[in-house]
């Protein structure tokens, strides 16, 4: 009988390994899987790429990851605001790497991974110190900027619920960058509110199918869509 049910966090991140690239979901806290990152946090895992929109909020989850050093370098495209003291500091001493992505350039590099794709133009870009020494090109008559994709070693993801087989359904805005990261790692491993029975779950309701998912993890967790509303 297949099931994807893995008793704890830890358990499902004890195999990750120095050096490993993992996406994290999230916008902001919204959708951020606490839990597995704070599950991270105590394993151990050092010297780690981290790929999220964000780069921490205040001294919790992601900015606790960083603020323990076990991060090498940061992929995103919203690493400051408010409360993001921890990675201002890093970044100051020169102690975190940072590639600065657009967010639609850094949603449509994690989708491209998760379809193939081999790479892709885009305007995003052009003419900016982001897009230096890149391959540019003309396309209808407008300036492109070659982009590739972003895989990763693992993804950890925040849904709503889901089932043994791994078939995720999300929470309003707090399914954000989820989806897409699933499809984009060797391993997804998924936090979720609720499990249920399989045929539970409206197919056509179903966001992420299990085929991209290989761990899930149960969490009691609070709403969590209303920051992503105020971040938006």
């Amino acid at each position: 009988m297949i099931s994807k049910f893995v008793s704890s966090a830890a358990a499902a991140l004890a195999d990750v390994p120095d050096g490993a690239t993992v996406m994290i979901g999230g916008f902001g806290t919204a959708g951020q899987p606490m839990a597995l990152i704070d599950a991270l946090l105590e394993q151990g895992a050092k010297d780690l790429v981290i790929v999220n929109n964000n780069a921490g909020n205040g001294e919790s989850g992601l900015a606790a990851l960083l603020g323990a050093n076990r991060v090498r370098k940061i992929i995103c495209s919203f690493p400051r605001q408010v409360d993001s003291q921890i990675f201002d500091g890093l970044y100051r001493r020169k102690e975190i790497e940072l590639e600065l992505v657009p967010q639609g350039n850094l949603a449509e590099r994690i989708r491209a991974a998760g379809a193939g794709i081999g790479a892709f133009f885009t305007p995003t870009g052009y003419g900016t110190l982001l897009a230096e020494g890149k391959e540019t090109r003309e396309i209808d008559g407008r300036q492109h900027v070659l982009e590739y994709p972003l895989h990763a070693d693992y993804a950890l993801i925040k849904a709503d619920r889901g089932d043994r087989w791994g078939n995720l359904v999300y929470r309003k805005t707090a399914r954000n960058f989820g989806p897409i990261m699933a499809t984009a790692a060797k391993l997804t491993i998924a936090q979720v509110s609720q499990t249920v029975e399989l045929g539970e779950l409206d197919p056509e309701a179903v966001v992420t199918p299990g085929i991209f998912v290989q761990r899930v993890v149960t969490v009691n967790t609070t709403d969590d869509t209303q920051p992503a509303q105020s971040a938006a």
